[in-house]
């Protein structure tokens, strides 16, 4: 594709995202991209890397472009962000040509709007209100700033870098050297991760699907803060462990390979369609001891497992305000509203998966989040509905040692590299449990 055709495809998708704004982005673009099967590999990562760094700096361009009177359509914000990254208006010019596959002339207001954004006496972006210079909305200022202090605009900016691609190495499979020479061969370079001893990582988006290591099970793609929630939860090949809010089973992969493909894994989760994609990465993985369940109204499984896990992992739904590297759509579609509702259904949650846990047994909860409100609070509030269970430290065998003698895990960006993520270690007390 020629770079006109690029960009009028950029434009496309993010008037897509625009007709759906309570869509994920990268729910619309995979739709759009699947229609659209005539547009290769190395264009698609063009097209969404020009998409996604319009979708990082979605306010502060709506912010200016309001300031000289303009509406922040699709076309304009490719436009402003061309602009701010170095391309004169003619450059830009040449980009918005006519043709089939082409963005079409910049039209006599765009190239106004445009042309007074270059002047000196442009309204500064200093000038902006600060929650639209960090990119959040304005009601979520008061808990970031709780949350950060002082940090917040240094932890702020490194969620507006794009993330890099962590990968787990699945033990099963081979080591993490003998991954990284399969990766290798395949032209893709990775690194050690400094936390997880399962991780690589690569600088940004690549074709990781597609090398003999992803294809044959060696890998897998999960962020190294994801890793480490899997290694707080400590599970070993005797046990029997519940990942209660299961999804496609990323975390599940990780649990199983920590118990050598031993013992017994019930994933659960509300969505079949989700449970059913993990089908085919359990198979990938050559994981054979996970037992897949529904949760439906009425069920009446879970009272009939009461007590009966040593292990339960509740990666609880959440804002996923500590992905925004990766989805920079949820800082714009994250609502006041949203939180709310989110935190009630996460207490509900914590206490259902409480009462599957066994005397002795341990509970990890876990959030993508850098919100208090769903994270310590959480916990705080559990331990007092919950007097039987206790913080813990984890076992040290999987978790690295700068983390090692704290019951709970606190990551972000800025401070560690990773996504932002919580998890907290919960044992049930083996007397006062048997005693109720």
């Amino acid at each position: 594709m020629t770079p006109s055709a690029r960009l009028a495809a950029a434009i496309d998708l993010l008037t897509a995202m625009d007709a759906t704004p309570r869509r994920p982005a990268d729910a619309v673009a995979n739709a759009f991209f699947r229609e659209r099967r005539f547009i290769g590999g190395g264009d698609r990562r063009a097209i969404s890397m020009i998409v996604w760094d319009v979708l990082r700096h979605w306010r502060r361009v709506a912010w200016r472009l309001e300031q000289v009177g303009a509406s922040a359509t699709p076309r304009l914000r490719v436009a402003v962000r061309r602009m701010e990254q170095g391309d004169s208006l003619g450059a830009l010019s040449q980009g918005f040509v006519e043709g089939r596959f082409a963005p079409g002339a910049l039209s006599a207001d765009e190239r106004h709007a445009l042309d007074k954004l270059t002047q000196p006496d442009a309204a500064p972006l200093e000038g902006a209100p600060r929650a639209v210079r960090l990119e959040i909305p304005e009601w979520l200022l008061p808990h970031l700033e709780q949350r950060f202090g002082d940090t917040l605009e240094a932890e702020l900016a490194a969620m507006a870098r794009e993330a890099t691609l962590d990968l787990r190495v699945n033990t099963l499979r081979g080591d993490r050297e003998a991954a990284r020479k399969a990766l290798a061969r395949d032209g893709l370079h990775a690194d050690p991760t400094e936390l997880s001893r399962w991780g690589l990582r690569l600088p940004g988006r690549l074709p990781v699907t597609s090398s003999a290591a992803f294809k044959d099970g060696l890998v897998e793609i999960q962020d190294e803060g994801s890793q480490l929630v899997v290694a707080m939860l400590g599970a070993g090949p005797d046990m029997r462990v519940l990942d209660y809010c299961a999804g496609a089973g990323g975390k599940t992969l990780a649990i199983a390979m920590t118990m050598g493909n031993k013992g017994h894994i019930v994933a659960c989760d509300v969505s079949e369609p989700r449970l059913e994609g993990a089908v085919r990465r359990l198979r990938r993985a050559g994981v054979h001891n996970v037992e897949r369940h529904l949760l439906v109204p009425g069920d009446k499984w879970a009272k009939r497992r009461a007590a009966s896990f040593d292990r339960v992992l509740v990666d609880a739904p959440c804002t996923g305000t500590g992905t925004w590297r990766r989805n920079p759509d949820a800082r714009v579609r994250l609502e006041e509203a949203d939180l709310a509702e989110l935190t009630v259904k996460q207490s509900e949650i914590l206490d259902r998966a409480a009462a599957l846990v066994k005397p002795g047994g341990r509970m990890v909860y876990a959030t993508c989040s850098i919100l208090d409100a769903e994270n310590q609070n959480q916990i705080d509030a559990f331990l007092v509905r919950n007097p039987t269970f206790r913080l813990a430290s984890p076992d040290a065998r999987d978790v690295p040692d700068v983390l090692a003698g704290s019951p709970v895990l606190s990551l972000s960006p800025g401070r560690n590299g990773t996504d932002g993520f919580f998890a907290a270690v919960l044992e049930r007390a083996p007397a006062l449990a048997a005693q109720e």
